[in-house]
């Protein structure tokens, strides 16, 4: 059997999340769907990131095992043509049998997005958090590089992860940009904070989010970023809203 890779987009709106779960829609259940109605078979597709309810991809990655011979464009627009508008295939190739989407990635980048206007514009308003208009940018700016290095992130890491062997992780950049994910004439007011790490734990991204957020608002010291650094976990500040996420790009 051919191993592949594939990257996709999605908006996480619709779904429950990326991960196959009972009576759910999620992105890989359906993708895994589409993909059995044309090999006939069920096909285990795994995914480099286990985005949650709500989150979006720009450039998820995702690598399957197809078990007969098949011309890779023709199945790109095949499955593509059997999905919903909600998930789209944008590329499609056979992958080095070793590969593996979660176990080969090196590195990802998120965009957490967020408006902080006067009024919300309600074609922005699935894809970005509506922000206080009184958040501190600059600020914001000051401070979120103090995420950056090699952490142990458990105080950013939600109580519902699941076991793992490190709560480790580093992050090369923390970056606070002008404008959204994808650009939009009424996004003046939209922000995004870019993480780019050599991995992630469960809603860490959104939580240091709500963290430099409530800093930025004046909720909070800036202490607490340290603070939450040296904390055993689980993460008990404001976790910022799913919306405003999107994985952006996985390094292999």
């Amino acid at each position: 059997m051919q191993n592949y890779r594939a990257v996709i987009r999605y908006a996480g709106t619709p779904f429950s999340g990326w991960q196959v779960q009972p009576g759910e829609r999620t992105v890989q259940g359906d993708l895994m769907a589409a993909m059995a109605r044309i090999a006939g078979q069920p096909v285990p597709v795994h995914g480099a990131s286990r985005t949650d309810a709500g989150v979006h991809a720009l450039a998820q990655v995702c690598s399957f095992r197809w078990p007969k011979e098949v011309d890779p464009g023709r199945l790109r627009r095949s499955l593509s043509a059997m999905l919903s508008p909600d998930i789209r295939i944008d590329a499609l190739e056979p992958a080095p049998d070793c590969f593996h989407a979660r176990k080969s990635a090196k590195a990802k980048r998120y965009c957490y997005t967020f408006d902080i206007g006067r009024e919300p514009d309600p074609f922005l308003a699935p894809f970005v958090w509506t922000a206080h208009r009184d958040t501190d940018v600059k600020l914001l700016r000051e401070i979120c590089g103090r995420l950056e290095g090699e952490h142990d992130f458990a105080g950013f890491e939600s109580s519902r992860a699941a076991p793992k062997h490190s709560t480790v992780r580093t992050l090369y950049r923390v970056t606070l940009e002008e404008g959204g994910v994808v650009s939009h004439p009424s996004a003046q007011h939209v922000w995004r904070l870019e993480y780019f790490g050599n991995g992630f734990l469960y809603k860490m991204v959104r939580n240091m989010t709500g963290t430099l957020m409530e800093i930025a608002r004046g909720h909070h010291p800036q202490s607490r970023l340290a603070e939450a650094l040296s904390a055993p976990g689980p993460y008990l500040g404001y976790t910022a809203p799913a919306r405003g996420l999107t994985l952006m790009e996985v390094s292999y």
